[in-house]
C-alpha cells in the first residue's frame, strides 16, 4: 500500500480551536473522553459497518502542527502567542478504543471513543468524524448491495461520480471490505492492493466504423481479459457479434470472459443474451449488468429471474444515494474523572467510557448490551484498544483481515435485520450499571444547572 499524504491538523472546525484556546487559558488539561456514535439509522436501515478506523489512527499518529500551520493560525488574529507556542509542540498522547473495521454495530453504540487531555481530544473531533462518517456510510450501503446480490460478484464502478478524489478512494476501499470483488479505480488498486477490473466504454465502440471490429481488436489486445460492452447500438445484435468473437477466441485457445449490458430491461435482455451465448457454446461467458444500479435494482433483477452473473455498481453506491449521511455525533462523556452528558431533547448522550457486549446463540448474533467499560458482563466486548498513550497498540490490519471479519460478522446477523425494506430493530439493551450512572449524572446535572423538570 502506498502511504497516504499526511492530513493537516488544521482539518478542524474553527470552534475547536477557539474552545481549545479557552481550555488552555483556563489551564484545563485534564483527561476527557469523547464518544463517537450514530443516533439513528436512516430509513430502511438496521445496522452499520465499522470503517474508517485506519484513517483515524494514521491521523492521530501523525497529529502535529507545522510552522506554516501555526503561522496561518497566527494570521487569523484570534489566538495568543502562548497558545500557539503550546500548539507547536502538541502531539496526540491519548487512548483510542474502537470497534474494529468490518464489524457490525448499531444505533447509539460507540464505534470509537477517544480519551486524551481535553485540548487534544477536542481538536481532532472533525477529522475523526469525517473519516468515520463517510466510510461507515459507504460500507453500510455497499453491504446492502452485497446482500441483494445473493452471492453474485459486485464491482465498484463509482469513481467518476463520487464527490472528489478522496471519496472515490474510500468508496473502493470500503466496498472491497464488504465483499465487492474489486474496483475500476486504478489508483485505489495501487494504493490498497484491491483487484482492478474494467471493460470498455461506449465511446470505444463508437470510435470504430464497425462494432464487431471494436470487439475483435479488444480481444486481440487483451485475450485473457476480454469483457465486451454489447448495448451501444442494439444489445441482442451486440450479443450475436460478441458470440462470434467469443467463438473465434475459443479457436485460438482463449475465452470470452464476459459481456456487459448497461441499459434497457436487464431481466429480459440478460435471458436472451444467455440464450445467444449458450447456443454459441459460450456457457462459461458471464453476463455483467450495470447502469445506475442499487440494491433494490439488483434484488429485483434477481427475483425476476434475470440471467446476470455479476453487477457493476457505481453512482448510487458511491454516494449512498438514499442515505448520503449518518446522524453521527462526537460527544464529551467524561471530564476530569467525572461523567458528563447532554440533556437536549432527542439528543441525550450516554455517560462515561463504555463497552458494547455482544451476545451469541451458536453462530448467530442475538443481542448487544451497552455498558460501562469497567464492567465485566457476559458477552464479547467489541471495543478494543488501538492506541495507548498516543502510540498504536495494533498493527495496521490488511484489507483481507478486515474483509474476513466482515464476512463472518455479516453471516452471523439474521436476515430479518438485513432486509432492504423495514428491517427488524436489533435488540440493544442498557446495562443496570450504566443506567444507574446515567440517572445519577442526570440528577446531578439538573441540580447543578438548576433545571426543575
Amino acid at each position: 500500500m502506498t502511504p497516504q499524504t499526511r492530513t493537516s491538523a488544521l482539518l478542524a472546525d474553527l470552534y475547536e480551536f477557539t474552545m481549545a484556546a479557552i481550555y488552555f487559558k483556563q489551564r484545563m488539561f485534564e483527561s476527557a473522553t469523547f464518544s463517537l456514535f450514530i443516533r439513528n439509522c436512516p430509513p430502511n436501515r438496521g445496522y452499520f459497518v465499522s470503517a474508517g478506523l485506519e484513517e483515524v489512527l494514521s491521523f492521530l499518529d501523525a497529529f502535529s502542527f507545522t510552522a506554516e500551520e501555526i503561522e496561518y493560525l497566527r494570521s487569523t488574529g484570534l489566538f495568543e502567542d502562548d497558545f500557539l507556542q503550546y500548539l507547536s509542540q502538541l502531539r496526540f498522547s491519548g487512548n483510542v478504543h474502537a470497534i474494529p473495521e468490518g464489524s457490525i454495530f448499531f444505533s447509539n453504540e460507540p464505534v470509537l471513543e477517544i480519551t486524551a487531555p481535553i485540548i487534544e481530544a477536542q481538536l481532532v473531533e472533525s477529522a475523526v468524524m469525517n473519516a468515520v462518517n463517510v466510510q461507515v456510510t459507504i460500507a453500510s450501503k455497499a453491504t446492502r448491495c452485497i446482500f441483494a446480490a445473493k452471492g453474485r460478484g459486485l464491482m465498484d464502478f463509482a469513481l467518476r461520480r463520487t464527490q472528489g478524489t478522496d471519496a472515490s478512494l474510500k468508496v473502493a476501499r470500503t466496498s472491497y471490505i464488504t465483499g465487492f470483488t474489486g474496483t475500476s479505480n486504478v489508483l485505489a488498486g495501487q494504493m490498497y492492493g484491491i483487484p482492478v477490473s474494467g471493460t470498455m466504454a461506449h465511446s470505444y465502440v463508437t470510435s470504430f466504423d464497425d462494432e464487431i471490429k471494436s470487439f475483435r481488436t479488444y480481444a486481440e489486445q487483451f485475450p485473457d481479459n476480454t469483457i465486451l460492452l454489447i448495448d451501444t447500438y442494439d444489445p441482442l445484435e451486440g450479443a450475436r457479434k460478441a458470440a462470434l468473437v467469443g467463438r473465434e477466441m475459443k479457436d485460438r485457445g482463449h475465452r470470452l470472459k464476459a459481456v456487459r449490458i448497461d441499459s434497457g430491461d436487464i431481466v429480459v435482455l440478460s435471458r436472451k443474451v444467455r440464450e445467444i451465448l449458450d447456443e454459441a457454446g459460450l456457457d462459461k461467458t458471464l453476463i455483467i449488468a450495470s447502469g445506475g444500479l442499487d440494491e433494490w435494482d439488483i434484488e429485483a433483477i434477481i427475483d425476476k429471474g434475470g440471467a446476470v452473473d455479476g453487477f457493476g455498481v457505481g453512482t448510487k453506491m458511491g454516494v449512498s444515494a438514499d442515505a448520503p449521511f449518518t446522524d453521527s455525533a462526537y460527544k464529551l462523556v467524561s471530564y476530569a474523572g467525572k461523567p458528563v452528558l447532554k440533556l437536549s431533547t432527542g439528543k441525550t448522550t450516554f455517560v462515561s467510557e463504555k463497552q458494547v457486549f455482544r451476545h451469541y446463540e451458536g453462530d448467530r448474533i442475538t443481542a448487544d448490551t451497552l455498558g460501562l467499560r469497567t464492567e465485566k458482563l457476559v458477552g464479547t466486548p467489541l471495543l478494543q484498544p488501538f492506541m495507548t498513550g498516543g502510540r498504536r497498540t495494533v498493527e495496521t490490519e490488511t484489507l483481507t483481515t478486515i474483509r474476513d471479519r466482515f464476512q463472518k460478522e455479516f453471516a452471523a446477523l439474521g436476515d430479518r435485520y438485513k432486509a432492504l425494506t423495514e428491517p427488524d430493530e436489533f435488540p440493544v439493551t442498557i446495562s443496570p450499571a450504566l443506567s444507574e450512572l446515567q440517572e445519577q449524572t442526570t440528577a446531578r446535572v439538573k441540580k447543578e444547572q438548576k433545571i426543575s423538570y
